[in-house]
């Protein structure tokens, strides 16, 4: 095997903050680096201020970066794609990618959500729309990352979780930064799925702080919802101890417990009363735990797995169920499983 060519361009697909966040500090590095944004207003505060004060206000960017709203431009002779497109958004936008692939390239998912109508991965949809060939240099980016804090050089790991291991370490070596390390992972399928269901529970947890409940609840949710991560990705494939790592249980304490959290400050405010289509209207950031929850509930059918916080989850946001009464059959679930109350 030839070893991996050198990355001198970088493509990053999405202009929201984590996409933001991963240009501008390859930027920084001096990296070639283009930034597509879908949304002018986006682009045009990029290049006016320097500032992508829709997403992520208050940031200052590399006066390096570049950005712009063709798909072509951003893709054209790129050594590296990173792929940063919420899930419900991906599958036209890879297609336009596909269009302009000519070379090998390494593609990477940053992407933390599950497509609601195939049930598929970020990195199952590439499989489905690139030619085969790029099949081997498909990976994945995940774990505890609040974009501004990356930003602003506060400590922060990632993992970059691929099957091709000679790849991934010279990619490792290339996007790694003296705040900003990654570690490395075979495990495609764990990183993804510890990604995009930790802000199912993100949402659940935040509901419970919203209802009046204590610290102890939220400990339990955090808990159990890793044992529903876990039960239900290892049905799908992926290994048990990815999810005590960086994108399973890292990534699930910072999202299932801060207000930065998208996720957790939704759930909150559901807690509170405020209804979801309301929140959802307000808000110009996406919390991909919503359509997650859909996806994660149908994979849970599909696999034959108990997961009764995203069941309950689901109700709140498919069916108009009251939080309180949700938490409450939680309760008397736990209270009657006929004694088998053990962990995982």
């Amino acid at each position: 095997m030839s070893p991996p060519k050198p990355v001198k361009t970088i493509a990053v697909i999405g202009a929201g903050s984590w996409g933001t966040a991963l240009a501008a500090i390859l930027s920084e590095k001096k990296i070639k680096t283009r930034l597509w944004a879908y949304e002018k207003e986006v682009l045009d505060s990029i290049q006016k201020f320097k500032e992508n004060k829709i997403y992520l206000p208050g940031v200052p960017l590399s006066p390096d970066l570049r950005v712009t709203c063709s798909i072509l431009e951003a893709v054209d002779g790129s050594d590296l794609i990173l792929f940063v497109v919420p899930s419900h958004a991906a599958r036209p936008v890879l297609k336009k990618i596909s269009l302009h692939l000519k070379k090998e390239i390494p593609i990477i998912s940053a992407t933390k959500g599950i497509e609601n109508e195939t049930l598929l991965l970020p990195t199952q949809m590439m499989q489905e729309i690139f030619p085969k060939r790029f099949h081997r240099h498909l990976g994945v980016l995940s774990g505890p990352t609040f974009a501004k804090e990356i930003l602003l050089k506060q400590p922060t790991a990632a993992v970059l979780a691929m099957k091709n291991f000679d790849l991934a370490a010279s990619l490792q070596k290339k996007l790694t930064t003296s705040s900003f390390i990654i570690y490395l992972s075979r495990d495609v399928m764990g990183a993804q799925l510890g990604g995009a269901l930790k802000n199912v529970i993100a949402i659940a947890t935040g509901c419970s702080d919203g209802l009046g409940f204590g610290d102890n609840s939220r400990a339990a949710l955090i808990t159990r919802g890793l044992s529903e991560i876990i039960r239900l990705g290892t049905a799908m494939g992926a290994k048990k101890e990815t999810f005590s790592g960086l994108s399973g249980i890292g990534d699930l304490i910072l999202t299932a417990t801060s207000r930065q959290s998208r996720n957790y400050s939704l759930g909150y405010q559901i807690g509170k009363g405020i209804p979801v289509a309301r929140i959802l209207s307000e808000t110009k950031s996406v919390a991909e735990g919503v359509k997650t929850t859909l996806s994660a509930y149908h994979l849970s059918k599909r696999y034959r797995v108990a997961t009764p916080i995203i069941e309950q989850l689901y109700y709140i946001l498919y069916k108009n169920k009251d939080p309180k009464k949700a938490v409450a059959e939680l309760i008397y679930r736990a209270a009657h499983s006929k004694g088998k109350k053990f962990e995982f």
